[in-house]
């Protein structure tokens, strides 16, 4: 439906008004009629159409009736097709008559210039702005939606910055005005109209935090890029140029969706009239347009990599080495954070997340950095944070625990559940059931996820774990069938079951550890022996199941999609779970080729039964198993190869904005 206004008319001299392109006057010939009057009729000149509704019907003009009744209150309206050329070229004639007079007893005038004012953006989301009929002051999820999409400009264009893009209000660069979404102000019609009226651009205020909007003029240089919306800036009065009739501004966002902000912000363009200087102007036009902020999206181990990353530590050169090689195979670029960068914290997975933003017109990948603040606190922002790659994080006022490390935040390839699609898989982190002491990820890193809204979170249990991080006993890996990944689960019952037929086909004899210096070396027939143990591991597997319901219910699993990997745990002093050997899941995953922490099981028939088992269950999925000595590097200070690495990896081809929450 037209925007529509009101307009009073007057028999006691001519009036005149603006009519916006797209919109309707509603003139009131009631209001004006001179008294006795009990018709009227209409005319106007040929840039205008008009329509009388009278008794529900809607009638253009002229038509067979030439006078229309008064009463019961016709609405007379009007429109026009194309801005005028000149102040008041076309013009409406209203004429009163009495019941049954063939004199007009009174006459209206209303002169008219049509102008255009039009607030556009990409609303398509086609990468560029254009003009639409669609609903641009309503934002729609899924395939058929539309709403512009609005990215925070949260990387760091020019290296000598201090901070990032948007923490300052200058455009430093032409890539950081790339980074923004455009803002497109149409304007036609005759200069003097616009010149004795006032057309303001405008925001609302509790979204000034959140964008900010520069404008150059006319000019193209970069200095000439001013902000004129946000923080304190809440109104902007704009001046068509005579030789311009677009202005182009520049729309950055500054805050991710957050647990009080739902990532839509509103800008508005505003016609104001002032019939005289003493009194104030009135709004006779308002146009409006809505974004969404980009939610930060992350990738799962299924998706391709692009970059390897690895903390070179004292005494780790070995791990290293493997891991490049690994890379290497898997044609994947390897970074290697150094030990000044890195001060000895070799827990990159802990430290930071790789996601990415996307708009239709960009996709920046964009690393979220933990609440951990180690060793590794400085890495972010001073080795990763750059052109076209942004930083974000968030804090934990409450003091962080490990659950606030990243190696406790993960996320699900694509799935169906029930009918509903995660075409983005879904965030899994760990936490607690409800006790005193239990540990749970911090509130503002949890309610930020929430708010991304495109991957709904499932919260597991974790809190067993001395470390507590769900990628202690999960991982995905690709697959080429079924829903094209199998999800692996660490499994003591399968260990056990594997150990069992070692022990019944005559090794029970067969030792743990083997080549390891001053490591106590259990034989299998040991361990089965080992009620304390097995009591224990019990437990740790009924964590488990308990975390494998939660993920068949909420990721849409069926049993042929997990596979279980033999694993042990045992007690620490306070009865929390480590790994008893280097723990199989936490393995790298780089497309086919899998990086895993080598057990260091029992040797049967020359091959370590343990890597063997796990090579049963995965190759036939043609994944390639290299097994990586982690033991005294990362297994004894309580983590594996995922702890260890880190993977940027390429982001979904699915959009988020086609996503339906």
């Amino acid at each position: 439906m037209a925007q529509q206004r009101r307009v009073q008319l007057s028999t006691q001299r001519p009036c005149s008004t603006v009519c916006v392109l797209g919109t309707e006057l509603a003139l009131d010939v009631c209001g004006s009629a001179p008294p006795g009057a009990a018709s009227f009729q209409a005319q106007a000149t040929p840039g205008v159409k008009l329509w009388v509704l009278h008794e529900a019907q809607s009638v253009k003009l002229p038509s067979s009736v030439s006078r229309w009744p008064l009463a019961p209150g016709p609405e007379l309206l009007l429109a026009m097709d194309h801005p005028s050329k000149d102040v008041g070229d076309e013009k409406v004639r209203i004429s009163y008559f009495r019941e049954a007079g063939g004199v007009p007893v009174g006459r209206a005038v209303l002169y008219l210039t049509c102008v255009e004012v039009s607030l556009d953006a990409d609303v398509t989301r086609s990468g560029a702005v254009s003009r639409t009929l669609l609903d641009k002051a309503s934002w729609t999820w899924g395939p058929e939606g539309h709403g512009a999409v609005l990215l925070v400009n949260c990387d760091r264009d020019d290296p000598d910055a201090e901070g990032l893009d948007n923490e300052d209000s200058a455009v430093r660069s032409y890539n950081d005005l790339q980074d923004m979404a455009q803002l497109l102000l149409r304007t036609r019609g005759p200069r003097a109209t616009f010149a004795g009226h006032r057309l303001l651009l405008h925001l609302d205020f509790g979204d000034a935090d959140k964008i900010r909007v520069f404008y150059g003029g006319n000019g193209a240089e970069l200095e000439m890029f001013k902000p004129v919306l946000g923080g304190s800036k809440l109104a902007y009065t704009v001046r068509p140029s005579r030789h311009h009739h677009d202005s182009v501004f520049y729309v950055e966002g500054l805050a991710f969706p957050d647990v009080a902000f739902s990532g839509l912000v509103s800008l508005h363009v505003t016609l104001l009239e002032s019939p005289e200087k003493s009194l104030l102007e009135s709004p006779i036009f308002t146009d409006s347009v809505v974004f969404r902020v980009a939610p930060w999206i992350m990738t799962p181990n299924t998706a391709a990599p692009l970059e390897v990353f690895v903390c070179s530590v004292d005494n780790n050169e070995e791990f290293v080495a493997a891991v490049g090689a690994l890379a290497e195979r898997a044609q994947c670029p390897l970074t290697v954070c150094p030990a000044p960068q890195n001060r000895q914290d070799r827990w990159i997975q802990d430290e930071v997340e790789f996601g990415y933003i996307q708009a239709p017109q960009k996709t920046i990948p964009v690393v979220f950095d933990s609440p951990r603040d180690r060793g590794l606190k400085d890495f972010p922002v001073r080795s990763i944070l750059g052109p076209d790659f942004g930083y974000v994080a968030r804090q934990a006022p409450e003091g962080a625990s490990s659950l606030d490390s990243f190696g406790n935040l993960e996320v699900s390839p694509p799935v169906t559940v029930r009918g509903k699609e995660y075409p983005l898989g879904r965030i899994l982190i760990g936490s607690s059931f409800p006790r005193v002491g239990g540990r749970r990820m911090a509130k503002a890193v949890r309610d930020f996820l929430v708010a991304q809204k495109v991957q709904a979170p499932v919260e597991l249990f974790s809190d067993w774990l001395s470390v507590g991080h769900v990628d202690e006993f999960l991982s995905f890996v690709p697959a080429p069938d079924r829903k094209g990944f199998r999800l692996l689960l660490a499994s003591p019952s399968a260990c056990y079951q594997l150990l069992k037929e070692k022990q019944e086909e005559g090794f029970g004899e067969a030792a743990m550890f083997q080549g390891l210096d001053r490591v106590p070396k259990p034989t299998i027939n040991e361990i089965l022996a080992n009620e304390e143990l097995r009591k224990f591991n019990d437990y740790a597997q009924s964590c488990i199941s308990w975390n494998r319901d939660i993920l068949k219910r909420s990721l849409g699993l069926a049993e042929p999609d997990i596979l279980d990997i033999p694993q042990l745990f045992q007690s620490n002093s306070t009865s929390e779970a480590e790994a008893f050997f280097p723990d199989m899941v936490n393995m790298l995953v780089l497309g086919r080729h899998l990086g895993i922490p080598k057990p260091f099981g029992p040797v049967v028939g020359g091959r370590c039964c343990l890597e063997q088992r796990v090579r049963e269950l995965l190759e036939p999925l043609g994944l390639s198993c290299t097994f990586i000595d982690d033991f005294f590097s990362y297994h004894v200070l309580l983590g594996e190869v995922h702890c260890g690495t880190n993977v940027r990896r390429k982001p979904f081809a699915f959009k988020w904005w086609h996503v339906v929450p």
